[in-house]
C-alpha cells in the first residue's frame, strides 16, 4: 500500500477547523485535524511530495521524513508542527482502518472505557470566533446581530489579548450563571478565562496587576467555586499575560477555592519564570498548548514549572509524540490534560491518546457554543459527549468521519475542499 495523495478541507467554525485526508492506492483512507496557523494549508501542500509513494504504515518514519525535511523551518518548534500533526493523524486512522483496530490499541491499548471532558466556557458569553492570526470575525453562518464585538473593543485583538474595554458580561453573576448551566448539562470539570477586561485595569500591555484587579479576578473564581459547589472542578486561563511576581500574587489569593488548575500565568517560552509560579503556591499551575515535541516539555518538567502539562495534540507533533510527551510527564509524576479547540474529528483523535495514558486528567472541549459541532461528525450512536465524559470509540481507526455535506455548508471560501 502506498500513499498516493494529500488533501485538505477548512471549515470556518469559532476558529479554522482544518482536516486531513491521506489517500492510497488500495482505497484506503485517513483523517486528521490540524491545529489553526497561518498559511497552514500551503505548508500540508508542501509536505505532500515526502508522502507520495511511500508507506502510510509506517508513521513514525514518515513523522521523522517531514519533521527534518521541514528542519530550515524551525525543526524544535512552529507551525510546521501543526501541518505535520494533522498528516499524523491521519496517519494513524488509516493504519487502524488498515489493521481492523481502533487507534487506541496501536497506542499501547486503553485505561478507561470513557474520557472525562472538561467544558470551555469562555468568560461567561456565547460564541467567539477568531481567525489564524486571532482578530475577531463574523462567521458568514451567525443569524444577525449575533457575535458582535462591544463598541469601543480594539478591531485586532480585541478579548484575545485583553485589549477590550469592560463588558457587562465579565461579571461575578454571570460566570456563576454559566457555571450552574455547564454543570448542569453534566461536566463534572470547568475552565473559565480569568484574564479578562475588568473595571480596575490601568495598563493591558504592562502583565502588571493591581490590588484591585486580583480581589476583581478573585471574585469570579469564588462566584464560580460557590456556584457549583466542591462536587465540580474548576480552572482557569491567564493566557500568559502576566509577569511573575503578579501572578504569585493571584496564585496565591486564589489557594482557598481548590482550583483544578490556574493556566499559563506567564509568557510560554521561560521555564525558569513558570518554575518560580509553580514553586511559590499551592494552586496548581498548567500550560503545554504552546510547547512542541517531548523536547519543548523536557526544561518544564525536569525543572518542576508544571503541575498540570497540557500539549495540544493537533499541533505539539500528533497523537505518538502526545503519547511521548505524557510519557516524560508520567516520569516526573504529573498529569496531562490535552489542550483542545478542535472539531469532533481532532477531538475525538485526542480521545483515542487520553484513553491510553496512564495519568490523564481531562481533556478540553471548546466548541460549545458552535451550533454544528456535533453535526459536521459521523460515526457515534447519539451525542459524542454524554454527561461529560466521550466514550472511547471500539470502530477501525479514529472512528469517527467527517459528514461532508454538513463541512462544505460551512466550509472556508477561498480554500479547496479535498
Amino acid at each position: 500500500m502506498r500513499i498516493t495523495d494529500v488533501r485538505t478541507a477548512v471549515v470556518e467554525a469559532n476558529y479554522d477547523w482544518t482536516f486531513v485526508r491521506v489517500y492510497t492506492d488500495e482505497g484506503l483512507t485517513g483523517l486528521g485535524e490540524s491545529f489553526l496557523a497561518p498559511g497552514l494549508t500551503g505548508i500540508i501542500r508542501d509536505l505532500k511530495p515526502l508522502l507520495v509513494g511511500q508507506d502510510p504504515l509506517d508513521v513514525d518514519r514518515l513523522f521523522s521524513r517531514m519533521r527534518w525535511a521541514a528542519s530550515g523551518a524551525g525543526s524544535v518548534a512552529g507551525v510546521v508542527y501543526n501541518a505535520i500533526s494533522g498528516i499524523e493523524a491521519a496517519l494513524w486512522d488509516l493504519a487502524g482502518k488498515y489493521h481492523g483496530v481502533p487507534v487506541y490499541r496501536l497506542l499501547g491499548g486503553k485505561y478507561r472505557d470513557r474520557v472525562r471532558i472538561y467544558a470551555d466556557c469562555h468568560a461567561g458569553e456565547a460564541l467567539e470566533a477568531l481567525s489564524s492570526v486571532m482578530i475577531p470575525r463574523r462567521p458568514r453562518w451567525l443569524p444577525p446581530g449575533a457575535g458582535e464585538a462591544p463598541a469601543g473593543n480594539d478591531p485586532v485583538h480585541g478579548r484575545a489579548f485583553g485589549l477590550q474595554e469592560p463588558d457587562e458580561a465579565y461579571t461575578p453573576e454571570m460566570y456563576a450563571a454559566r457555571a450552574r448551566e455547564v454543570a448542569a448539562m453534566g461536566f463534572t470539570a470547568l475552565k473559565f478565562d480569568l484574564d479578562v477586561p475588568n473595571p480596575h485595569t490601568l495598563d493591558p500591555h504592562s502583565g502588571t496587576l493591581t490590588h484591585a484587579e486580583i480581589r476583581y479576578m478573585v471574585s469570579l473564581v469564588e462566584a464560580v467555586r460557590e456556584a457549583v459547589g466542591d462536587g465540580v472542578d474548576i480552572a482557569f486561563d491567564l493566557h500568559w499575560r502576566y509577569n511573575v511576581s503578579d501572578a504569585v500574587r493571584l496564585a496565591c489569593e486564589l489557594e482557598p477555592y481548590g482550583l483544578m488548575w490556574l493556566e499559563d500565568p506567564v509568557p510560554p517560552e521561560n521555564a525558569e519564570a513558570l518554575r518560580r509560579v509553580t514553586r511559590s503556591t499551592r494552586t496548581p499551575i498548567a500550560s503545554g498548548e504552546n510547547l512542541y515535541l517531548r523536547h519543548g516539555f523536557r526544561e518544564a518538567l525536569e525543572r518542576g514549572a508544571l503541575d498540570v502539562a497540557a500539549p495540544d495534540l493537533q499541533k505539539c507533533g500528533g497523537l505518538f509524540e502526545g503519547r511521548k510527551i505524557a510519557d516524560m510527564a508520567d516520569a516526573h509524576y504529573v498529569a496531562v490534560a490535552p489542550h483542545c479547540i478542535a472539531s469532533p474529528i481532532g477531538t475525538v483523535a485526542a480521545v483515542h491518546v487520553a484513553a491510553a495514558l496512564p495519568n490523564f486528567l481531562a481533556l478540553e472541549w471548546h466548541g460549545m457554543s458552535v451550533p454544528f459541532w456535533e453535526e459536521i461528525a459521523t460515526g457515534f450512536d447519539g451525542p459524542i459527549i454524554q454527561d461529560g465524559y466521550i466514550r472511547v470509540p471500539e470502530a477501525p481507526g479514529l472512528g469517527v468521519e467527517l459528514d461532508e455535506e454538513v463541512a462544505r455548508r460551512y466550509a472556508r471560501e477561498g480554500e479547496p475542499f479535498f
